[in-house]
């Protein structure tokens, strides 16, 4: 990650984009926040770096992943859950930073979902050809509050289904600086991210930065 700013050019798009009921796509919504929370970004990976973690059935992921927060999410043979504990490193996971917490929390009101206290941030880095399939975010404690998934760097196409894995997902471009939040009825929509395509960002390079929060306990 580059510490220098990304000077944004306007966007004609719509600033806010209704996905399904409780679903909102919130447009260049974290780009406000970005020269306090690219340093952070870095200081949480020189803490506890990037790794590519085994599914519980041994497949490795395409995606490379850290946390911060009281918990991280974390997967290997035993399954998936949260921990508060780095498994690679034995100590607790860094502490979100402010920076990071007010943007999910503002970008949850701006969603409709007042009273949003994420205590984990999923930090996932995909390079090109990376994916993630469609899945439900579902190994958290209270599905009452929403999930904030902020997109930086290269841009991602998001696929958010329906409340079955055999709904057809619709597609959706994600920019740098792209906030979707979803909870309510939607909350346990599947969703995935479609394979990477090669890129240069200017800010972040060649890359796409995905900050997740939630409320997890």
């Amino acid at each position: 990650m580059t510490a220098d700013l990304f000077d944004a050019v306007p966007d004609a798009r719509p600033s806010r984009e209704a996905m399904a009921e409780g679903a909102l796509l919130l447009r260049g919504f974290a780009k406000s926040f970005e020269s306090e929370m690219i340093p952070a970004l870095r200081e949480i990976v020189g803490q506890a770096p990037f790794r590519r973690m085994f599914t519980s059935g041994g497949h490795q992921m395409s995606v490379a992943m850290t946390n911060c927060g009281s918990v991280g999410w974390v997967t290997d043979g035993s399954g998936y859950r949260y921990d508060g504990i780095d498994p690679n490193s034995g100590r607790p996971w860094p502490a979100m930073p402010a920076v990071l917490y007010q943007l999910a929390v503002q970008a949850a009101i701006a969603g409709g979902f007042d009273g949003f206290v994420p205590d984990a941030c999923l930090i996932n880095r995909y390079e090109p050809g990376a994916r993630m399939s469609l899945h439900q975010d579902k190994d958290e404690q209270d599905f009452a509050a929403p999930i904030v998934s902020v997109s930086l760097g290269l841009p991602a196409i998001f696929l958010f289904g329906g409340p079955k894995r055999a709904d057809k997902p619709r597609r959706y471009r994600l920019e740098h600086g792209d906030v979707v939040v979803w909870g309510g009825p939607s909350r346990l929509f599947f969703h995935g991210v479609a394979p990477l395509a090669d890129g240069e960002h200017a800010l972040m390079g060649r890359q796409r930065i995905n900050l997740t929060f939630r409320k997890a306990r």
